[in-house]
């Protein structure tokens, strides 16, 4: 019955709009429209298998995406917008939009937001959290988190200079 259930349109973003700066600094938000059903339906294969990849999973039948394969998923998931965003960015925000939007069609919305803020897969540390110093007194690696002292140099000449070997000593 068609009463137990609300219309796709009032719970389903069948849009997303990302505001990015192109290669002439300016700024524009890009609506990317849902993909087509036979496109959405490849985009999900494609990142399924290259999920059990990364997780170590059943072997794939196929070999990874080559660079046309890449570019052909992400025009899947850009659709109209493409060709614009490939011409208006470079490689590095083309591809952040990509991947927001085909975290967008596999996942959902909050995963293709955590993404695009993050900057990396959800749950994961950014570039910049990645970079930061360790935290005075902590070590990354489990280290120690004190270092001795140096030993006293009292009562030593500062700056003594060794004994230079004569010729005699020195082949004996």
């Amino acid at each position: 019955m068609a009463g137990d259930f609300e219309a796709l349109d009032a719970f389903l973003d069948d849009v997303l709009e990302l505001p990015v700066t192109g290669k002439d600094g300016v700024e524009r938000v890009y609506r990317i429209e849902d993909p087509a059903a036979e496109d959405g339906v490849k985009i999900e294969k494609i990142t399924t298998l290259a999920a059990r990849m990364v997780a170590g999973g059943a072997p794939v039948d196929s070999p990874a995406l080559d660079d046309q394969e890449e570019l052909d998923l992400y025009k899947m998931c850009l659709g109209d917008q493409y060709d614009v965003l490939l011409k208006d960015l470079r490689w590095s925000r083309f591809k952040h939009v990509a991947i927001t939007v085909m975290m967008w069609i596999t996942v959902d919305r909050e995963t293709a937001a955590q993404y695009w803020s993050a900057g990396a897969q959800p749950g994961k540390p950014n570039r910049a959290e990645r970079r930061k110093p360790a935290a005075r007194g902590s070590s990354a690696k489990g280290a120690a988190t004190t270092t001795r002292k140096r030993a006293s140099t009292s009562g030593t000449k500062t700056a003594s200079q060794p004994k230079k070997r004569t010729k005699a000593k020195a082949q004996s």
